[in-house]
C-alpha cells in the first residue's frame, strides 16, 4: 500500500492541482470529491484510473462525444428514503428521475462504443439498469414538476369538481359585478383579489347596500372589499375540495416515496458513479489545458520524465504569456540517486517539485505534461523535504525540524521509496551538516531507495561521484551571462559561481578578492574547476548537437541515394526486359521474312504455310499459359514501359534539341571569320568537311571531291585556314 504523507501533497502544491480540477468540474458534489483525491493504494488502481482519464480525455477530441453527465445531488432525497413514514417533494423526484435516466443514457452509449471506451463501458455495465423509477415518476408528475390529473381517479374526480365549482364561483361574480356597476356602488377598479379569492371593489358609503363577506379595506379607507353572498357559498366549496386535494396528492406522493424506497441504494450508487465521472471529466479537460497524457508504465523500477513540464507553472505562464523550460530526468537501478548542485535561481527546486509534483498526479490518476515516450513507475512511498520548514509553534529552528524530519525518512525509505530533498543539510554548521547529510545520503543508498536531492555541499557532490548508483548533476548555467538555461545536465557536479554571481551583483573586486583569501585555497580551486569542467561541458554538447544535426542528415542523403539507386535499378530491369522482347521480334520478324522470300522466289503456297506454322510452334514452345487478367497486366505493364521509355527519349530530343539550338546560338554569337579560296570548312549543322573553291557575294562554292555546293558564308564554319 502507497503511504504519503499530506505534508508531503503540502510540499509539492497537490492541493492547486486539485482546486484547479475543482473548477472544471460541472457539479457540486464533484467539486467537492476533486479537492478530497488522493494518491491511490495500489499500482492496479492507479492504472485503472489513468486509463478511464486517458478514454475521456480521447471522447473530447472525437467524434463520438460522451453524453452530458450533469446532474443535481439527492443526498437530502437519500435521507429521507431512509426514514420510514417519509415523503419526498416533487422536485426530489424529479431529480431522482433524471439521475436515473443520465445513467441509462450512458450505460446505451457505453454499450454502443464499447471498443472505443473499454474501461469506461465496465465501470457503466457494473450498475444495475432501472428504467422502472423514471416511469413510476412519469407516471404522477409531469415535465412542469406537478401532479398529473390522472396520478389517481380520485384525484381526477376532486379536479373536475373544482373546475367546475370555479366556473360557477366566475359566474355567479360576473352577474354581482354587473349589478352592483350599474347601481354606481363600485369604485372604477371594479374588482381585486384578497387571499386568493376575487372580491368587489366597494365605495366605503355603499358598502351596507352590497350584501357579502367584508374581506378587507383600501388603506385609505375609502374601498371596501366584498366578496359576493352568492360567491361565498361556492367559495367554502371551493375550499372543501382544495383541501381533499391536497389529501389526495400527499396520498399519491407517499405511496411514490414507498414504491421508490427500495432502491435507496442503487440511487446512491448511481449519483457515486455519475460524481466520479464528474471528477474524470475534470481531469480530461485538466490534461487537455496542460497537453498531458498517459505515459507508459514500467514494472522495471524506471522513470524516465522526458519535456517534463511542472503544470502550476506551464498554466501561470501561458497567461502571462512566457515560456516554460521543460525539464527531462531519468531514474533506474543503475542510477537511482541524483544529487543536483548549482547556484540559487537555477531552478534546481522547481526541477524538484516538478519530479515530485507528477508522481504524486500519476499515483492519483491524473495524466502528466510530459513527451509521449517517457516512462514511469509506482512508488509505495513518497518522502519530501522542501523549503523553509520552520515551526514557531512548536517552538523549533529549521535545522531541528529537519532533523525530526529525517528520523522519519530513515524510518520509513526502503527500496519502493522515492525521497525529495531541497538543500540537503542546511540550517547548522556547514562542517558538521554536511557530514551528518553525508551519512543520512549513505543510508538511504544502502537501502535501494531512489531520489533527488539539492545541496551546496563539496561533499555530497564527492559522495555521489563515488557511488556507483548515484550520480551528480547541475543545471546548466551561463557563465558568461550567469543567467540559467534551466537544462539539467547529468553526469557533472554544478559550480555555485559564489563570487561570479557576487560581482555581478555589484559587490567590489576587492572585498570579493578579500573572501577568497579567507577561505581555503583548495575549495576556491575546486570550484574553479568545476565551473571550468561546466563550460567545456557546454561547447562539448554544442559540438555534439552539431555533430548529430551532421550525422541527420548524411542519413537522409543515405536514404535518398538509395531510394534513387532502387528506382534507377527498377528502371534498367524493365528497359532490358523490353529490349529482350523486342529482339525477339526482330529474329521472328526476320524469319517472316526469309519465308516470304523463298514464296516471292518459288510462289509454292504450301511451304510458306508449314514454314509459318512451324515459326508459330516454336514461338508457342517458349510461352507460358497464361490466364485472361495475367495476359491482360502484362500488355499493360509492356506498355506502361513504353510509354516510359517513349517519354525518356522525347525527354533526350527535347535536350538535344536545345543543346542544338544554344550551340547555334554560341556559333552566332561568335565573331565571323573572313574565308579564303582554299580554306576548309564545314556546314553549321552538318559533319562533312570541304574546301572553298570561289567565293562571290556572300556564296561560297565548296568542294566536297564528289560533288560541289553553293552555300551561304553565314551557313559557313572554319575548320582549317588555306596554307
Amino acid at each position: 500500500m502507497a503511504q504519503i504523507h499530506p505534508k508531503t501533497l503540502q510540499d509539492l502544491e497537490f492541493p492547486k492541482v486539485l482546486q484547479q480540477i475543482s473548477a472544471r468540474c460541472n457539479t457540486p458534489l464533484g467539486k467537492e470529491s476533486a479537492l478530497e483525491i488522493i494518491p491511490y493504494g495500489t499500482e492496479a488502481r492507479m492504472e485503472h484510473s489513468l486509463g478511464l482519464t486517458s478514454e475521456y480525455l480521447s471522447s473530447l477530441i472525437s467524434e463520438n462525444s460522451i453524453p452530458n453527465h450533469g446532474f443535481d445531488g439527492i443526498n437530502g432525497e437519500l435521507r429521507l428514503l431512509k426514514i420510514e413514514n417519509t415523503t419526498l417533494e416533487l422536485q426530489g423526484f424529479k431529480r431522482i428521475a433524471s439521475i436515473c435516466d443520465t445513467v441509462l443514457t450512458h450505460q446505451k452509449f457505453f454499450k454502443k462504443f464499447q471498443e472505443y471506451y473499454p474501461l469506461l463501458h465496465n465501470v457503466a455495465s457494473e450498475l444495475e439498469p432501472n428504467k422502472e423509477i423514471p416511469d413510476l415518476v412519469n407516471n404522477v408528475i409531469d415535465r412542469f414538476g406537478e401532479v398529473k390529473d390522472n396520478a389517481s381517479e380520485n384525484l381526477l374526480r376532486i379536479r373536475r369538481q373544482i373546475n367546475q365549482v370555479r366556473g360557477k364561483i366566475s359566474q355567479s361574480f360576473s352577474a354581482a359585478l354587473g349589478t352592483y356597476q350599474s347601481s354606481d356602488y363600485l369604485d372604477e377598479i371594479r374588482e381585486s383579489v384578497v387571499d386568493n379569492r376575487r372580491v368587489l371593489a366597494v365605495k366605503a358609503m355603499y358598502r351596507k347596500k352590497v350584501r357579502g363577506a367584508v374581506m378587507g379595506t383600501s388603506k385609505t379607507g375609502s374601498i371596501v372589499y366584498i366578496e359576493p353572498e352568492a360567491a361565498l357559498k361556492y367559495s367554502r366549496e371551493l375550499n372543501n375540495l382544495e383541501f381533499d386535494e391536497k389529501e389526495e396528492i400527499q396520498r399519491i406522493l407517499n405511496q411514490l416515496t414507498n414504491q421508490i424506497r427500495p432502491f435507496r441504494a442503487l440511487l446512491s450508487d448511481y449519483q457515486d458513479y455519475l460524481t466520479q465521472v464528474d471528477v474524470t471529466a475534470a481531469k480530461a479537460k485538466y490534461a487537455q489545458d496542460i497537453n498531458a497524457l498517459k505515459p507508459s508504465l514500467n514494472n522495471t523500477r524506471r522513470m524516465f520524465l522526458r519535456d517534463a513540464y511542472h503544470p502550476l507553472l506551464f498554466l501561470s505562464n501561458l497567461r502571462k504569456g512566457e515560456k516554460t523550460f521543460p525539464q527531462t530526468i531519468e531514474l533506474h537501478p543503475e542510477n537511482r540517486i541524483i544529487v543536483i548542485s548549482d547556484p540559487n535561481a537555477g531552478g534546481k527546486s522547481i526541477t524538484l517539485k516538478t519530479i515530485g509534483l507528477l508522481q504524486v498526479m500519476l499515483q492519483s490518476g491524473l495524466l502528466i505534461p510530459v513527451h509521449e515516450r517517457s516512462e514511469v513507475c509506482f512508488f509505495q512511498k513518497i518522502l519530501t523535504d522542501i523549503g523553509d520548514n520552520q515551526s514557531i509553534e512548536n517552538h523549533l529552528s529549521t535545522y531541528s525540524y529537519r532533523l525530526k524530519n529525517m528520523n522519519q525518512f530513515l524510518k520509513r525509505c526502503n527500496d519502493r521509496t522515492l525521497f525529495l530533498i531541497d538543500e540537503f543539510g542546511t540550517g547548522s554548521d556547514p562542517e558538521l551538516g554536511g557530514a551528518l547529510a553525508e551519512t543520512f545520503l549513505e543510508v538511504f543508498y544502502e537501502r535501494g531507495s531512489y531520489g533527488v536531492i539539492t545541496t551546496h555541499y563539496a561533499n555530497l557532490k564527492a559522495l555521489a561521484n563515488e557511488l556507483p548508483h548515484a550520480t551528480n548533476a547541475n543545471m546548466l548555467f551561463d557563465s558568461k551571462t550567469l543567467e540559467p538555461t534551466f537544462q539539467l545536465i547529468l553526469g557533472q557536479a554544478g559550480s555555485s559561481f559564489t563570487f561570479e554571481v557576487a560581482q555581478k551583483n555589484g559587490i567590489p573586486y576587492s572585498l570579493i578578492n578579500k573572501a577568497k583569501k579567507k577561505i581555503e585555497r583548495g575549495k576556491v580551486r575546486f570550484d574553479a574547476t568545476i565551473a571550468k569542467l561546466q563550460k567545456e561541458r557546454n561547447k562539448m554538447a554544442e559540438t555534439g548537437s552539431k555533430l548529430k544535426e551532421e550525422e541527420n542528415k548524411a542519413r537522409e542523403e543515405a536514404e535518398r541515394l538509395e531510394k534513387l539507386n532502387a528506382k534507377i535499378k527498377s528502371k534498367l530491369e524493365n528497359y532490358q526486359e523490353l529490349y529482350d522482347h523486342d529482339q525477339r521480334m526482330i529474329q521472328l520478324g526476320n524469319k517472316v521474312n526469309i519465308a516470304a522470300d523463298k514464296y516471292f522466289q518459288n510462289n509454292k503456297k504450301r511451304p510458306l504455310i508449314s514454314e509459318l506454322l512451324r515459326i508459330v510452334e516454336t514461338e508457342n514452345s517458349k510461352r507460358k499459359k497464361k490466364s485472361a487478367a495475367e495476359a491482360k497486366k502484362e500488355r499493360a505493364k509492356k506498355a506502361e514501359v513504353a510509354q516510359e521509355v517513349q517519354k525518356e527519349v522525347e525527354v533526350i530530343r527535347e535536350k538535344k534539341k536545345v543543346e542544338k539550338k544554344k550551340s547555334i546560338q554560341k556559333e552566332k554569337n561568335k565573331p565571323r571569320p573572313i574565308f579564303k579560296v582554299g580554306d576548309r570548312v564545314r556546314m553549321l549543322d552538318g559533319k562533312a568537311v570541304g574546301t572553298i573553291d570561289s567565293l562571290e557575294k556572300g556564296k561560297a562554292i565548296v568542294n566536297y571531291g564528289m560533288f560541289t555546293t553553293n552555300v551561304s558564308i553565314d551557313q559557313l564554319d572554319l575548320v582549317e585556314k588555306s596554307k
